[in-house]
């Protein structure tokens, strides 16, 4: 592996097209949770989500790439939206719903400190060293990694994804306490 300066960096296409995805990406992200309206916060997080998938599709993971858009944004986000509307959850603007700042403070020190935490660790492993193209994993060795391997730890996430919908569905049944039949 070589060194490589930061203007062999920027002369990368590869490099701009991430650069092109990541930050609406991240710009999403905090969106997603600095939005005082629930329904924007969601589709927020159906931006960050493709813009993850994006990312994923540039290191060659499609299959990855293409699970976070059927599982994520085709499945859980409908889920988001359906337990919004089925619970009647307000979709105006609710300041109620953040911190105050006796909270808010130490949270976001505490996450600078994590980002540059994993700042500093990424760079003392990788530095300034190119990484070389590889090939990609096929779908079909993944396919057998995941139902060989981590069949258990797979079927455990179905559980529990089975147990979130039992519960929502819980939660949307729910009758009001003081209503009569």
């Amino acid at each position: 592996m070589e060194a490589v300066s930061l203007a062999d960096w920027f002369k990368e296409v590869a490099n701009w097209a991430f650069m092109v995805i990541a930050f609406p990406t991240l710009f999403a992200a905090w969106r997603t949770v600095s939005s005082n309206n629930i329904v924007r916060a969601v589709l927020y997080l159906v931006i960050s989500l493709a813009g993850t998938a994006a990312m994923f599709l540039m290191l060659g993971a499609a299959f990855v790439a293409w699970t976070v858009v059927l599982v994520y944004i085709g499945a859980v986000i409908i889920l988001f939206l359906i337990g919004i509307m089925i619970t009647r959850a307000p979709l105006g603007v609710d300041s109620d719903l953040s911190h105050g700042r006796d909270v808010m403070l130490p949270a976001a020190l505490l996450s600078i400190v994590l980002f540059a935490v994993t700042a500093w660790a990424v760079w003392d492993a990788f530095g300034m060293i190119m990484i070389q193209p590889f090939e990609p994993t096929s779908t079909a060795d993944l396919a057998n990694v995941l139902f060989d391997r981590f069949v258990i730890p797979f079927e455990v996430v179905s559980f529990v994804l089975l147990a979130a919908l039992i519960g929502g569905i819980t939660l949307a049944r729910r009758d009001n306490t003081g209503a009569k039949r």
